[in-house]
Protein backbone atom coordinates (compact mmCIF):
# COMPACT_ATOMS: atom_id res chain seq x y z
CA UNK A 1 0.00 0.00 0.00
CA UNK A 2 1.61 3.26 -1.12
CA UNK A 3 1.83 6.40 0.99
CA UNK A 4 -0.64 8.38 -1.16
CA UNK A 5 -3.36 5.79 -0.51
CA UNK A 6 -2.64 5.77 3.22
CA UNK A 7 -2.83 9.56 3.33
CA UNK A 8 -6.20 9.60 1.55
CA UNK A 9 -7.54 6.86 3.83
CA UNK A 10 -6.50 8.94 6.84
CA UNK A 11 -8.22 11.94 5.26
CA UNK A 12 -11.42 9.90 4.92
CA UNK A 13 -11.23 8.96 8.61
CA UNK A 14 -10.66 12.62 9.54
CA UNK A 15 -13.63 13.69 7.38
CA UNK A 16 -15.91 11.13 9.05
CA UNK A 17 -14.83 12.43 12.46
CA UNK A 18 -15.59 16.00 11.32
CA UNK A 19 -19.11 15.00 10.28
CA UNK A 20 -19.79 13.01 13.46
CA UNK A 21 -18.46 15.84 15.62
CA UNK A 22 -20.57 18.41 13.79
CA UNK A 23 -23.65 16.25 14.27
CA UNK A 24 -22.98 15.98 18.02
CA UNK A 25 -22.65 19.75 18.33
CA UNK A 26 -26.38 19.97 17.65
CA UNK A 27 -27.20 18.79 21.19
CA UNK A 28 -25.91 20.28 24.41
CA UNK A 29 -25.50 16.86 26.04
CA UNK A 30 -23.13 15.66 23.31
CA UNK A 31 -21.53 18.98 22.30
CA UNK A 32 -18.32 18.53 24.29
CA UNK A 33 -17.83 15.02 22.97
CA UNK A 34 -18.50 16.27 19.46
CA UNK A 35 -15.91 19.00 19.87
CA UNK A 36 -13.36 16.42 21.06
CA UNK A 37 -14.10 14.11 18.12
CA UNK A 38 -13.78 16.96 15.63
CA UNK A 39 -10.48 17.99 17.23
CA UNK A 40 -9.22 14.43 16.90
CA UNK A 41 -10.14 14.49 13.23
CA UNK A 42 -8.22 17.74 12.77
CA UNK A 43 -5.19 16.28 14.58
CA UNK A 44 -5.19 13.30 12.22
CA UNK A 45 -5.51 15.61 9.21
CA UNK A 46 -2.64 17.84 10.34
CA UNK A 47 -0.28 14.96 11.21
CA UNK A 48 -0.96 13.12 7.95
CA UNK A 49 -0.51 16.31 5.92
CA UNK A 50 2.88 16.88 7.53
CA UNK A 51 3.90 13.39 6.39
CA UNK A 52 3.00 14.24 2.79
CA UNK A 53 5.92 14.36 0.38
CA UNK A 54 5.03 17.95 -0.55
CA UNK A 55 6.29 19.11 2.83
CA UNK A 56 10.04 19.42 2.41
CA UNK A 57 10.99 21.93 5.10
CA UNK A 58 9.65 21.80 8.64
CA UNK A 59 11.45 24.88 9.96
CA UNK A 60 8.67 27.37 9.28
CA UNK A 61 6.05 24.81 10.22
CA UNK A 62 7.58 24.47 13.68
CA UNK A 63 7.81 28.27 14.00
CA UNK A 64 4.16 28.61 13.01
CA UNK A 65 3.15 25.79 15.36
CA UNK A 66 4.85 27.45 18.33
CA UNK A 67 3.48 30.92 17.53
CA UNK A 68 -0.02 29.60 16.85
CA UNK A 69 -0.07 27.58 20.05
CA UNK A 70 1.09 30.57 22.09
CA UNK A 71 -1.54 32.86 20.54
CA UNK A 72 -4.27 30.23 20.94
CA UNK A 73 -3.48 29.61 24.60
CA UNK A 74 -3.34 33.35 25.30
CA UNK A 75 -6.71 33.90 23.61
CA UNK A 76 -8.32 31.01 25.47
CA UNK A 77 -7.10 32.27 28.83
CA UNK A 78 -7.32 36.04 28.40
CA UNK A 79 -10.30 36.72 26.12
CA UNK A 80 -13.46 37.15 28.20
CA UNK A 81 -16.74 35.52 27.28
CA UNK A 82 -18.14 39.00 26.68
CA UNK A 83 -15.57 39.45 23.91
CA UNK A 84 -16.30 36.11 22.25
CA UNK A 85 -18.38 37.57 19.35
CA UNK A 86 -15.56 39.80 18.16
CA UNK A 87 -13.10 36.95 18.77
CA UNK A 88 -15.14 34.70 16.49
CA UNK A 89 -15.24 37.45 13.86
CA UNK A 90 -11.47 37.80 14.05
CA UNK A 91 -10.92 34.04 13.73
CA UNK A 92 -13.19 33.98 10.68
CA UNK A 93 -11.03 36.72 9.20
CA UNK A 94 -7.82 34.81 9.84
CA UNK A 95 -9.34 31.77 8.15
CA UNK A 96 -9.99 33.89 5.08
CA UNK A 97 -6.47 35.34 5.21
CA UNK A 98 -5.00 31.82 5.35
CA UNK A 99 -6.81 30.95 2.11
CA UNK A 100 -5.51 34.14 0.49
CA UNK A 101 -1.96 33.23 1.45
CA UNK A 102 -2.36 29.67 0.13
CA UNK A 103 -3.61 30.95 -3.22
CA UNK A 104 -0.87 33.57 -3.38
CA UNK A 105 1.84 31.03 -2.54
CA UNK A 106 0.62 28.56 -5.16
CA UNK A 107 0.51 31.27 -7.81
CA UNK A 108 4.08 32.22 -6.89
CA UNK A 109 5.13 28.58 -7.17
CA UNK A 110 3.37 28.31 -10.52
CA UNK A 111 5.27 31.32 -11.85
CA UNK A 112 8.61 30.14 -10.46
CA UNK A 113 8.42 26.55 -11.72
CA UNK A 114 6.45 27.00 -14.89
CA UNK A 115 3.19 25.19 -15.56
CA UNK A 116 4.68 21.85 -16.63
CA UNK A 117 6.93 21.54 -13.57
CA UNK A 118 4.13 22.78 -11.30
CA UNK A 119 1.86 19.98 -12.56
CA UNK A 120 4.39 17.42 -11.37
CA UNK A 121 4.11 18.74 -7.80
CA UNK A 122 0.36 18.05 -7.84
CA UNK A 123 0.72 14.37 -8.72
CA UNK A 124 -0.51 12.24 -11.58
CA UNK A 125 -4.15 13.42 -11.50
CA UNK A 126 -3.29 17.10 -11.81
CA UNK A 127 -6.21 19.27 -12.99
CA UNK A 128 -6.07 21.52 -16.07
CA UNK A 129 -4.41 24.91 -15.79
CA UNK A 130 -7.71 26.82 -16.03
CA UNK A 131 -9.21 24.80 -13.18
CA UNK A 132 -6.27 25.42 -10.84
CA UNK A 133 -6.14 29.10 -11.77
CA UNK A 134 -9.90 29.41 -11.15
CA UNK A 135 -9.51 27.72 -7.75
CA UNK A 136 -6.75 30.20 -6.89
CA UNK A 137 -9.05 33.06 -7.93
CA UNK A 138 -11.93 31.85 -5.73
CA UNK A 139 -9.65 31.15 -2.74
CA UNK A 140 -8.14 34.63 -2.94
CA UNK A 141 -11.39 36.45 -3.75
CA UNK A 142 -13.57 34.79 -1.07
CA UNK A 143 -10.72 34.80 1.44
CA UNK A 144 -10.00 38.49 0.86
CA UNK A 145 -13.66 39.47 1.28
CA UNK A 146 -13.85 37.35 4.44
CA UNK A 147 -10.68 38.86 5.91
CA UNK A 148 -11.51 42.56 5.63
CA UNK A 149 -15.23 41.99 6.20
CA UNK A 150 -14.42 40.17 9.43
CA UNK A 151 -12.06 42.95 10.50
CA UNK A 152 -14.87 45.47 10.02
CA UNK A 153 -17.30 43.24 11.95
CA UNK A 154 -14.69 42.89 14.71
CA UNK A 155 -14.30 46.66 14.94
CA UNK A 156 -18.07 47.10 15.23
CA UNK A 157 -18.50 44.38 17.83
CA UNK A 158 -15.55 45.67 19.87
CA UNK A 159 -17.11 49.15 19.60
CA UNK A 160 -13.96 50.51 17.98
CA UNK A 161 -16.36 51.72 15.29
CA UNK A 162 -19.99 52.73 15.59
CA UNK A 163 -22.50 49.90 15.38
CA UNK A 164 -24.62 51.95 12.99
CA UNK A 165 -24.43 51.09 9.29
CA UNK A 166 -22.52 53.40 6.96
CA UNK A 167 -24.44 54.31 3.82
CA UNK A 168 -23.55 56.54 0.89
CA UNK A 169 -25.08 57.33 -2.49
CA UNK A 170 -24.47 54.69 -5.13
CA UNK A 171 -23.08 52.21 -2.60
CA UNK A 172 -24.70 49.11 -4.08
CA UNK A 173 -23.75 50.15 -7.62
CA UNK A 174 -20.13 50.55 -6.57
CA UNK A 175 -20.13 47.14 -4.89
CA UNK A 176 -21.65 45.63 -8.03
CA UNK A 177 -18.97 47.21 -10.21
CA UNK A 178 -16.27 45.85 -7.87
CA UNK A 179 -17.70 42.34 -8.21
CA UNK A 180 -17.87 42.68 -12.00
CA UNK A 181 -14.27 43.92 -12.16
CA UNK A 182 -13.13 40.99 -10.00
CA UNK A 183 -14.85 38.50 -12.28
CA UNK A 184 -13.23 40.04 -15.36
CA UNK A 185 -9.83 39.96 -13.68
CA UNK A 186 -10.45 36.35 -12.65
CA UNK A 187 -11.28 35.29 -16.20
CA UNK A 188 -8.14 36.99 -17.52
CA UNK A 189 -6.12 35.28 -14.79
CA UNK A 190 -7.58 31.84 -15.60
CA UNK A 191 -6.84 32.00 -19.34
CA UNK A 192 -3.43 33.68 -19.08
CA UNK A 193 -0.05 31.99 -18.91
CA UNK A 194 1.22 32.19 -15.33
CA UNK A 195 4.68 33.18 -16.55
CA UNK A 196 3.35 36.09 -18.64
CA UNK A 197 2.63 39.65 -17.61
CA UNK A 198 -1.17 39.57 -17.61
CA UNK A 199 -1.60 36.98 -14.87
CA UNK A 200 0.28 38.88 -12.12
CA UNK A 201 -1.59 42.09 -12.94
CA UNK A 202 -4.97 40.32 -12.93
CA UNK A 203 -4.06 38.61 -9.63
CA UNK A 204 -3.16 41.94 -8.04
CA UNK A 205 -6.39 43.53 -9.28
CA UNK A 206 -8.80 40.93 -7.89
CA UNK A 207 -6.81 40.64 -4.65
CA UNK A 208 -7.03 44.38 -3.95
CA UNK A 209 -10.68 44.55 -5.04
CA UNK A 210 -11.56 41.59 -2.79
CA UNK A 211 -10.02 43.35 0.20
CA UNK A 212 -11.93 46.54 -0.63
CA UNK A 213 -15.22 44.67 -1.18
CA UNK A 214 -15.01 42.94 2.19
CA UNK A 215 -14.95 46.32 3.89
CA UNK A 216 -17.68 47.95 1.78
CA UNK A 217 -19.79 44.77 1.97
CA UNK A 218 -20.15 44.94 5.77
CA UNK A 219 -20.38 48.74 6.00
CA UNK A 220 -24.17 48.93 5.40
CA UNK A 221 -24.94 46.21 7.97
CA UNK A 222 -26.21 47.49 11.32
CA UNK A 223 -25.01 46.27 14.68
CA UNK A 224 -28.31 44.54 15.37
CA UNK A 225 -27.66 42.25 12.40
CA UNK A 226 -24.21 41.17 13.54
CA UNK A 227 -25.29 37.58 14.42
CA UNK A 228 -26.25 37.06 10.77
CA UNK A 229 -23.00 38.58 9.50
CA UNK A 230 -20.92 36.46 11.88
CA UNK A 231 -22.50 33.25 10.58
CA UNK A 232 -22.22 34.46 6.96
CA UNK A 233 -18.52 35.27 7.34
CA UNK A 234 -18.02 31.86 8.95
CA UNK A 235 -19.61 30.31 5.87
CA UNK A 236 -17.38 32.35 3.56
CA UNK A 237 -14.24 31.30 5.45
CA UNK A 238 -15.25 27.68 4.86
CA UNK A 239 -15.83 28.23 1.15
CA UNK A 240 -12.44 29.94 0.87
CA UNK A 241 -10.81 26.96 2.59
CA UNK A 242 -12.63 24.60 0.22
CA UNK A 243 -11.26 26.54 -2.78
CA UNK A 244 -7.79 26.43 -1.23
CA UNK A 245 -8.18 22.65 -0.92
CA UNK A 246 -8.76 22.41 -4.66
CA UNK A 247 -5.70 24.59 -5.25
CA UNK A 248 -3.33 22.31 -3.35
CA UNK A 249 -5.24 19.09 -4.16
CA UNK A 250 -5.95 18.33 -0.50
CA UNK A 251 -9.11 16.27 -0.04
CA UNK A 252 -9.61 16.81 3.67
CA UNK A 253 -9.40 20.58 3.25
CA UNK A 254 -12.09 20.42 0.58
CA UNK A 255 -14.36 18.37 2.85
CA UNK A 256 -13.75 20.53 5.93
CA UNK A 257 -14.30 23.70 3.93
CA UNK A 258 -17.57 22.37 2.51
CA UNK A 259 -18.80 21.43 6.00
CA UNK A 260 -18.01 24.88 7.40
CA UNK A 261 -19.42 26.64 4.35
CA UNK A 262 -22.72 24.76 4.21
CA UNK A 263 -23.32 24.71 7.97
CA UNK A 264 -22.56 28.43 8.15
CA UNK A 265 -24.98 29.12 5.30
CA UNK A 266 -27.73 27.04 6.94
CA UNK A 267 -27.18 28.92 10.19
CA UNK A 268 -27.36 32.24 8.32
CA UNK A 269 -30.72 31.26 6.85
CA UNK A 270 -31.98 30.23 10.30
CA UNK A 271 -30.88 33.57 11.78
CA UNK A 272 -32.63 35.51 9.01
CA UNK A 273 -35.79 33.46 9.54
CA UNK A 274 -35.61 34.21 13.27
CA UNK A 275 -35.73 37.92 12.44
CA UNK A 276 -38.38 37.49 9.71
CA UNK A 277 -36.06 39.14 7.22
CA UNK A 278 -34.42 38.12 3.99
CA UNK A 279 -30.68 37.81 3.60
CA UNK A 280 -30.63 40.64 1.07
CA UNK A 281 -32.56 42.85 3.47
CA UNK A 282 -29.93 42.24 6.16
CA UNK A 283 -27.09 43.07 3.77
CA UNK A 284 -28.55 46.04 1.94
CA UNK A 285 -31.25 47.68 4.05
CA UNK A 286 -28.95 49.68 6.34
CA UNK A 287 -30.96 48.63 9.39
CA UNK A 288 -30.42 51.15 12.18
CA UNK A 289 -28.85 53.81 9.97
CA UNK A 290 -30.89 56.48 11.70
CA UNK A 291 -32.63 56.48 15.05
CA UNK A 292 -36.02 54.93 14.54
CA UNK A 293 -39.17 56.57 15.76
CA UNK A 294 -42.27 54.56 16.34
CA UNK A 295 -45.02 55.23 13.88
CA UNK A 296 -48.58 54.06 13.62
CA UNK A 297 -49.32 50.68 15.05
CA UNK A 298 -51.09 47.89 13.24
CA UNK A 299 -54.47 49.02 14.54
CA UNK A 300 -53.82 52.69 13.87
CA UNK A 301 -53.65 53.60 17.53
CA UNK A 302 -50.11 54.90 17.23
CA UNK A 303 -47.02 53.96 19.18
CA UNK A 304 -47.20 52.86 22.80
CA UNK A 305 -46.97 55.82 25.11
CA UNK A 306 -46.00 55.80 28.75
CA UNK A 307 -43.15 56.42 31.11
CA UNK A 308 -40.26 54.42 32.49
CA UNK A 309 -41.07 53.15 35.99
CA UNK A 310 -37.97 52.31 38.07
CA UNK A 311 -37.89 49.63 40.73
CA UNK A 312 -35.35 48.97 43.48
CA UNK A 313 -33.56 45.70 44.25
CA UNK A 314 -35.55 45.41 47.49
CA UNK A 315 -38.88 45.80 45.69
CA UNK A 316 -37.71 43.37 43.02
CA UNK A 317 -37.09 40.83 45.76
CA UNK A 318 -40.63 41.35 47.07
CA UNK A 319 -42.07 40.67 43.62
CA UNK A 320 -39.91 37.58 43.05
CA UNK A 321 -40.47 36.21 46.55
CA UNK A 322 -44.18 35.84 45.80
CA UNK A 323 -43.67 34.47 42.25
CA UNK A 324 -44.19 30.84 41.36
CA UNK A 325 -43.45 30.99 37.63
CA UNK A 326 -40.33 32.96 36.62
CA UNK A 327 -38.63 33.24 33.26
CA UNK A 328 -35.25 34.84 32.59
CA UNK A 329 -34.77 36.40 29.14
CA UNK A 330 -31.05 37.10 28.64
CA UNK A 331 -29.51 39.46 26.11
CA UNK A 332 -26.16 41.04 25.44
CA UNK A 333 -26.43 43.05 28.65
CA UNK A 334 -25.93 39.82 30.60
CA UNK A 335 -22.70 39.24 28.69
CA UNK A 336 -21.45 42.78 29.23
CA UNK A 337 -21.91 42.59 32.99
CA UNK A 338 -20.77 38.93 33.14
CA UNK A 339 -23.89 38.22 35.16
CA UNK A 340 -24.48 34.62 34.03
CA UNK A 341 -23.19 33.10 37.28
CA UNK A 342 -25.27 35.33 39.54
CA UNK A 343 -28.27 34.65 37.29
CA UNK A 344 -27.83 30.92 37.89
CA UNK A 345 -27.46 31.56 41.64
CA UNK A 346 -30.66 33.64 41.71
CA UNK A 347 -32.47 30.94 39.73
CA UNK A 348 -31.46 28.36 42.34
CA UNK A 349 -32.65 30.64 45.17
CA UNK A 350 -35.99 31.07 43.40
CA UNK A 351 -36.33 27.30 43.01
CA UNK A 352 -35.55 26.82 46.70
CA UNK A 353 -38.31 29.34 47.37
CA UNK A 354 -40.80 27.18 45.45
CA UNK A 355 -40.71 28.84 42.02
CA UNK A 356 -40.39 27.10 38.69
CA UNK A 357 -37.64 28.78 36.65
CA UNK A 358 -37.05 28.82 32.91
CA UNK A 359 -34.62 30.59 30.57
CA UNK A 360 -36.11 31.85 27.31
CA UNK A 361 -33.57 31.95 24.47
CA UNK A 362 -34.14 33.95 21.31
CA UNK A 363 -32.18 32.70 18.25
CA UNK A 364 -30.52 36.09 17.66
CA UNK A 365 -30.05 37.24 21.27
CA UNK A 366 -26.54 38.57 21.78
CA UNK A 367 -24.04 39.32 19.06
CA UNK A 368 -23.25 35.90 17.68
CA UNK A 369 -25.24 32.70 17.07
CA UNK A 370 -25.78 30.77 20.29
CA UNK A 371 -24.24 33.55 22.41
CA UNK A 372 -26.67 33.17 25.33
CA UNK A 373 -26.48 29.37 25.27
CA UNK A 374 -22.69 29.54 25.60
CA UNK A 375 -22.82 31.95 28.53
CA UNK A 376 -25.46 29.96 30.41
CA UNK A 377 -23.64 26.69 29.76
CA UNK A 378 -20.49 28.26 31.19
CA UNK A 379 -22.48 29.07 34.34
CA UNK A 380 -23.73 25.44 34.51
CA UNK A 381 -27.38 26.33 34.01
CA UNK A 382 -29.21 23.00 33.43
CA UNK A 383 -29.89 22.57 29.74
CA UNK A 384 -33.41 21.39 30.54
CA UNK A 385 -34.26 24.90 31.76
CA UNK A 386 -33.39 26.51 28.41
CA UNK A 387 -36.55 27.03 26.38
CA UNK A 388 -36.67 28.19 22.77
CA UNK A 389 -38.80 31.14 21.69
CA UNK A 390 -41.56 29.08 20.04
CA UNK A 391 -41.91 26.90 23.14
CA UNK A 392 -41.96 29.70 25.74
CA UNK A 393 -44.37 32.11 24.03
CA UNK A 394 -47.53 30.01 24.64
CA UNK A 395 -46.53 29.82 28.33
CA UNK A 396 -45.75 33.50 28.76
CA UNK A 397 -49.21 34.56 30.03
CA UNK A 398 -48.73 32.07 32.88
CA UNK A 399 -45.45 33.65 33.98
CA UNK A 400 -45.67 35.65 37.19
CA UNK A 401 -42.42 37.48 36.42
CA UNK A 402 -40.30 37.85 33.29
CA UNK A 403 -36.79 39.13 34.03
CA UNK A 404 -35.26 40.73 30.92
CA UNK A 405 -31.49 41.02 31.31
CA UNK A 406 -30.09 43.46 28.80
CA UNK A 407 -32.22 42.27 25.88
CA UNK A 408 -33.79 44.82 23.55
CA UNK A 409 -35.05 44.01 20.05
CA UNK A 410 -35.86 40.36 20.84
CA UNK A 411 -38.55 41.45 23.36
CA UNK A 412 -39.72 44.68 21.70
CA UNK A 413 -43.54 44.62 21.19
CA UNK A 414 -43.08 47.04 18.28
CA UNK A 415 -42.16 44.00 16.20
CA UNK A 416 -45.75 42.82 16.49
CA UNK A 417 -47.72 46.08 16.64
CA UNK A 418 -45.83 48.98 15.05
CA UNK A 419 -45.81 48.85 11.25
CA UNK A 420 -43.42 51.80 11.14
CA UNK A 421 -40.77 49.97 13.17
CA UNK A 422 -37.77 48.53 11.28
CA UNK A 423 -38.24 45.25 13.17
CA UNK A 424 -41.97 44.93 12.40
CA UNK A 425 -42.73 41.26 11.69
CA UNK A 426 -39.69 39.94 13.55
CA UNK A 427 -40.63 37.03 15.86
CA UNK A 428 -40.01 38.03 19.48
CA UNK A 429 -40.27 36.52 22.94
CA UNK A 430 -43.59 37.83 24.23
CA UNK A 431 -42.24 39.12 27.54
CA UNK A 432 -44.98 41.76 27.64
CA UNK A 433 -47.58 39.03 28.21
CA UNK A 434 -46.13 38.11 31.61
CA UNK A 435 -47.96 39.47 34.67
CA UNK A 436 -44.93 41.52 35.70
CA UNK A 437 -41.85 42.37 33.63
CA UNK A 438 -38.61 43.50 35.27
CA UNK A 439 -36.06 44.88 32.80
CA UNK A 440 -32.44 45.17 33.85
CA UNK A 441 -30.69 47.98 32.02
CA UNK A 442 -27.56 50.06 32.55
CA UNK A 443 -29.24 53.32 31.53
CA UNK A 444 -32.08 54.91 29.59
CA UNK A 445 -30.41 54.81 26.15
CA UNK A 446 -31.46 52.71 23.17
CA UNK A 447 -30.02 49.27 22.53
CA UNK A 448 -27.16 48.33 20.21
CA UNK A 449 -29.40 48.51 17.14
CA UNK A 450 -30.53 52.04 18.07
CA UNK A 451 -34.24 51.21 18.50
CA UNK A 452 -36.33 52.29 21.47
CA UNK A 453 -37.99 49.37 23.24
CA UNK A 454 -41.72 49.83 23.72
CA UNK A 455 -41.70 47.10 26.37
CA UNK A 456 -40.13 49.54 28.81
CA UNK A 457 -43.20 51.80 28.64
CA UNK A 458 -45.89 49.21 29.33
CA UNK A 459 -47.90 49.42 32.59
CA UNK A 460 -46.69 45.99 33.82
CA UNK A 461 -42.99 46.79 33.26
CA UNK A 462 -40.54 48.01 35.87
CA UNK A 463 -36.96 49.12 35.19
CA UNK A 464 -34.16 47.90 37.45
CA UNK A 465 -31.30 50.24 36.53
CA UNK A 466 -27.61 49.56 37.05
CA UNK A 467 -25.07 46.90 36.27
CA UNK A 468 -26.97 43.62 35.94
CA UNK A 469 -24.47 41.66 38.01
CA UNK A 470 -24.56 44.16 40.89
CA UNK A 471 -28.34 44.53 40.93
CA UNK A 472 -28.95 40.78 40.81
CA UNK A 473 -26.43 40.27 43.60
CA UNK A 474 -28.46 42.71 45.67
CA UNK A 475 -31.64 40.73 44.95
CA UNK A 476 -29.88 37.46 45.79
CA UNK A 477 -28.64 38.95 49.07
CA UNK A 478 -32.29 39.62 50.05
CA UNK A 479 -33.16 35.95 49.42
CA UNK A 480 -30.13 34.79 51.41
CA UNK A 481 -31.03 37.01 54.34
CA UNK A 482 -34.56 35.59 54.24
CA UNK A 483 -33.23 32.04 54.32
CA UNK A 484 -30.60 32.59 56.95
Amino acid sequence: MNSALLINLAYIVASILFILGLKMLGRQASARRGNTISSLGMLIAVVVTLLDHHVVNYTWIIVGLVLGTAIGVACARLVKMTSMPEMVALLNGFGGLASVLVGWAEFGKMRALGWEAYLLTLGEAAPPHAFTASAIFFAVMIGGVTFTGSLYAFAKLAELLSGRPVLFRGQHLINGLIVAAMVVAGVIFAVSDASGGQAPLAFAVFLVLALVLGWTFVMPVGGGDMPVIISMLNSLSGLAACAAGFVIANNVLVVAGCLVGTSGFILTVIMCKAMNRTFTNVLFSGFGAAPASSGASADGAGAIKGELKPISAEDTFSVLEAARQVVFIPGYGMAVSQAQHIVRELAELLENNGAEVRFAIHPVAGRMPGHMNVLLAEANVPYEQLVEMDAINPLMPQMDVAIVIGANDVVNPAAASDRASPIYGMPIINAHEARTVICLKRGKGAGFSGLENQLFLLPNTRMLYGDAKATLQAVSAEFKSLAG
